[in-house]
Formats: C-alpha cells, sequence, structure tokens
C-alpha cells in the first residue's frame, strides 16, 4: 500500500535555476485586480503579488499576517510580501507539514519505513474531527504510515496526528524543527501523554522558510521531499482556498496545506511555473472577519484568498523563461471504477 512516489518535485538547486525573463510590467494598486496584465522580471511579479494581496486582504478586513516570495534569475528570493510576519500565530493545521515532515526524518534514517502498520483503536480517533477516520467507525484496524500521511496532508485529518505521534513524539518533532532553524514553529505536547500533542504555533516567516528548505530538499531527503510536495499537490488536497479558481491543470502547480480553526483561516505552499519550477512561495494567515463557525469556501479570508490564488497564477503565467531543472507536470486522471 505504500504510495507510489514520482519524480515531480524540483530539488536542490531548482529553485535557484529559474530562469524569469521579459519585460517590465509595473502593474499599480489601480490594475491589482487584472492580474492578467502582468509580464516581466520576478520584481515586477513581486510588487503586483503585494498589490493583489493588499487589494484583497483590505476588501474584507480582519487582520492578516503574511510572507511572500517569488524567485529571482539569479537565484535569490525577491520578497513580494512582508505583512508582520514575524508575529507568533497559532498554526492550526497548517503545521501538520513540519509533523509530517518529522515523521519522515525519522524514515529517513531508517527508524521508521513507510509501509509498516500503525494500529488505529476506537480510542485514538477523534470523534468530531476533520478526515476519514472518524468516518470509518471499524475499529481496531491497521493502516500504514503512508496512508496516515496521505490522509493527514490531503484531507487534513486530525487523528492522522495522533497516529503519527504514535510513532513520532512531540518533544521528536520539535527537536527536529529546532534542529532545522525553527524555534517558534513547534507542536505543543500533552504533559501527560507525550505521544499526544496539539499542532502549536509558527510565524508566517518561518512557515515559508519550511516550505523553502522543502523544495530546495534541505528538510528531508530527496524521496520524503517528493512524497510531501505529491500529496500536498493532489486533486483531493485543499481547493477552497489558493487553488479554488483553477482548472485541474492548475491545481497540480500548487503544493499547498491549510489551517482553520477559531478565526483563523491560513494557507501555506508553493506555485510552480509551467515548467515545473517553484517559484512563488507563500504562507498567508487572516481571519477577524466575524465568521468564526464559517469553515467553507464563503468565510470572507478563505474567499480572498482565492482571488490571490488566479491573481498569482495568472502574474506567474506571464514570467515566461525556462529552467535548467524541469519537472513534469502531474496530470489528473480521473477513473469510473473497474
Amino acid at each position: 500500500m505504500t504510495p507510489k512516489v514520482k519524480r515531480r518535485a524540483m530539488l536542490g538547486a531548482g529553485v535557484g535555476a529559474v530562469a524569469l525573463a521579459g519585460a517590465g510590467f509595473g502593474v499599480s494598486q489601480a490594475l491589482a485586480d487584472d492580474a492578467t496584465k502582468a509580464a516581466g522580471t520576478p520584481e515586477d511579479a513581486a510588487k503586483a503579488i503585494k498589490d493583489s494581496f493588499d487589494k484583497e486582504s483590505k476588501a474584507v478586513g480582519g487582520w492578516w499576517t503574511g510572507y511572500i516570495s517569488v524567485a529571482g534569475t539569479d537565484g535569490k528570493l525577491v520578497t513580494a510580501v512582508d505583512q508582520d510576519s514575524g508575529k507568533q500565530i497559532e498554526a492550526w493545521s497548517c503545521n501538520k507539514v513540519p509533523v509530517a515532515a518529522a515523521v519522515l526524518a525519522k524514515v529517513d534514517r531508517g527508524e521508521l519505513t513507510i509501509d509498516q502498520t500503525v494500529d488505529v483503536t476506537k480510542d485514538i480517533v477523534i470523534p468530531d474531527g476533520d478526515g476519514m477516520f472518524e468516518l470509518d467507525n471499524a475499529y481496531p484496524s491497521k493502516v500504514t504510515l503512508g496512508h496516515v500521511l496521505a490522509n493527514l496532508l490531503t484531507v487534513s485529518d486530525d487523528t492522522a496526528v495522533r497516529l503519527c505521534g504514535s510513532v513520532c513524539s512531540g518533544t521528536e518533532i520539535n527537536e527536529f524543527l529546532k534542529d532545522k532553524g525553527f524555534t517558534v514553529t513547534q507542536v505543543e505536547p500533552l504533559p501527560d501523554n507525550p505521544n499526544r500533542f496539539y499542532l502549536g504555533p509558527t510565524t508566517a516567516k518561518e512557515s515559508h522558510d519550511l516550505w523553502q528548505m522543502l523544495v530546495t530538499g534541505k528538510l528531508v531527503s530527496a524521496e520524503s521531499t517528493e512524497r510531501i510536495l505529491n500529496i500536498t499537490r493532489a486533486q483531493i488536497a485543499f481547493t477552497d482556498g489558493i487553488r479554488r479558481n483553477y482548472s485541474s491543470a492548475e491545481r497540480s502547480r500548487v503544493a499547498t496545506k491549510a489551517g482553520w480553526l477559531k478565526d483563523s483561516r491560513n494557507e501555506v505552499g508553493i506555485m510552480y511555473d509551467a515548467n515545473g519550477a517553484p517559484v512563488v512561495t507563500y504562507s498567508i494567515f487572516g481571519g477577524g472577519q466575524g465568521q468564526d463557525d464559517n469553515f467553507g469556501a464563503t468565510h470572507p479570508a478563505v474567499e480572498a484568498r482565492a482571488k490571490m490564488g488566479r491573481q498569482f497564477l495568472d502574474i506567474l503565467g506571464k514570467l515566461g523563461g525556462t529552467t535548467k531543472l524541469q519537472a513534469p507536470l502531474p496530470k489528473y486522471h480521473p477513473h469510473n471504477g473497474g
């Protein structure tokens, strides 16, 4: 049952190798709602992305923190958005990506295997949480660790967090993150059970940097990197926000993870160009619009991100250029059983 991993992720020098060429476009605030006019340099793209972020976030109000970058032609990142990016906030399910990375780091070290099974017992299932395990209602059972991670990162399964904790304690996760330089992005272990934890805080900048470390192959092994990016680019991964107004092919160009609770509606991820190179890295945290019980696509902050996502991809599409390291974009192949 081990998920098939394909060579789709851009690793190593992939971000630095992005060659983005063209004429400048200087999109103004007045043209921020027409991102299709964008074309040119990473600096111009960054300006257009900032215009889009500012316009859509201000339109719905509330509070926002974020950090967004565009890969430059010299391999450096051009900052597009830096809004209160050092402010500590609750990550909610966005921290399921670092949890998955910590588990996969143990796989990389040979301490776990992706096809080993974990026990799913009635007491470990969160009865009112998001995801698939709560819907099964057939326990005890066993699933592979690969199955756990696929559920954790696509449908954002809450029970999958506990299953990850059964093989990688909160202390182990935090030590892994600290070793990678993430001192704020930490889970919160329960005092009476080290294998249970809350998902904990982060900052927009640390979440951005963690995804950058992931996509450049510096967080976990190449195989584990591909696994996370392939799962988070899947068609069944989160589609209410950044990817909502995309075709199926366009959705394959974005690896994303969302998190929500109370008044927060968060999303972090990577946006690829048409050649399969990761160009835009985003962490967007927002809320406070007075709809704390609305966890659907009509929440104002989620609708704002959907508008940003369409505009960001259109801006990226006008950059043109090629990359020395290209990866084939995954294609969507629906089936009718059989």
